[in-house]
């Protein structure tokens, strides 16, 4: 009853990297060590420099400190002055040499934003409890700032004497979900302690930022995958369609008929002005003559030429009535 999990530890290895990153045999527990000072240091001389973590990693007699900051200024100082400082103080303790790298967390490559970032909200409700701020505000004003910038839930808890009263208590707040069970589930939790006049007063953030797929899981998707296109691959699948094929000429459909016109209904072309086709005037009697005269001197040139002339089809009044 009772056993409670650091949700990094927990998710460590699965998720999360670790933040020391070497490699020792005996040296061991002094490295170790070694890294415990110097977290505690920067921490203790940069109290008010927003520091979310600090990453530490080794290579022979060299040390890189990589501290993440949403207080840049604070920690390089005033012409660097504050990160030779650091420096040096590490390669006093540890006797090797250092190399201090800042980044800032407002930047857009950043993965986490200072609003969202639990160990700068945690550091955020303590900073108000020492300023005599009222602490179920210092929690709701948390929630919202992580909730307003794209958190997907927030749990901010508080032990103590709350309010100054004598018998030390617990309070929290929520607000969606936070899946500490979770293992893929990315879960950020900072802790800060404030010291008031009444006592010190215990501050604990989880933030919820949501589900990270691990890589071994990715590595198995994808080889299942693999297998499966490789399987339909060879069982006869459909061939991929040539690109440099010439494309099949489009086919030419015929002219539907136009709709019919329901009853009652105008067609357009009812509404447009009506044309006047001219009527052909009869042929007179003369001009019959003269077309029957032209013809028979035609006739007559053509037997001059020596050519008979083809016979003329007989005349409906010319058949008998009983051939008819």
């Amino acid at each position: 009853m009772g056993h409670k999990v650091h949700p990094y530890g927990f998710r460590l290895g699965v998720i999360y990297p670790w933040k020391s990153n070497w490699y020792a045999k005996r040296d061991y527990a002094e490295h170790l060590h070694e890294d415990i000072w110097i977290r505690k240091h920067i921490r203790s001389r940069l109290t008010r420099a927003g520091i979310s973590s600090i990453d530490i990693e080794r290579k022979g007699d060299q040390i890189w400190v990589f501290i993440r900051t949403a207080r840049p200024g604070i920690v390089i100082g005033r012409k660097g002055v504050e990160v030779d400082r650091l420096r040096k103080d590490i390669e006093r303790y540890t006797k090797k040499r250092v190399d201090v790298k800042v980044e800032d967390m407002n930047q857009a490559s950043s993965e986490v934003r200072p609003e969202t970032d639990a160990a700068l909200l945690a550091q955020g409700v303590a900073e108000q409890l020492v300023g005599r701020v009222a602490f179920r505000r210092a929690m709701r004003r948390a929630v919202q700032t992580a909730m307003r910038s794209g958190a997907l839930g927030v749990r901010v808890a508080t032990a103590g004497r709350l309010g100054g009263t004598e018998m030390g208590r617990k309070e929290w707040y929520r607000e969606g979900r936070v899946p500490l069970h979770t293992l893929r589930a990315k879960v950020d939790f900072g802790t800060a302690e404030a010291r008031t006049t009444m006592g010190a007063i215990g501050v604990k953030v989880w933030v919820y930022h949501g589900d990270e797929v691990p890589y071994r899981e990715q590595e198995t998707e994808r080889a299942r995958a693999r297998a499966t296109a490789r399987a339909r691959g060879g069982g006869g699948a459909r061939p991929t369609p040539r690109t440099d094929a010439p494309a099949e000429p489009a086919s030419v459909e015929a002219p539907s008929e136009p709709p019919a016109i329901a009853e009652g209904v105008a067609s357009p072309a009812a509404d447009a002005a009506p044309v006047e086709t001219p009527v052909p005037a009869e042929p007179s009697v003369a001009a019959g003559t003269s077309a029957a005269g032209e013809t028979s001197a035609a006739d007559g040139e053509t037997s001059a030429a020596g050519e008979t002339p083809a016979a003329e089809p007989p005349v409906a009044g010319d058949i008998e009535g009983g051939d008819a």
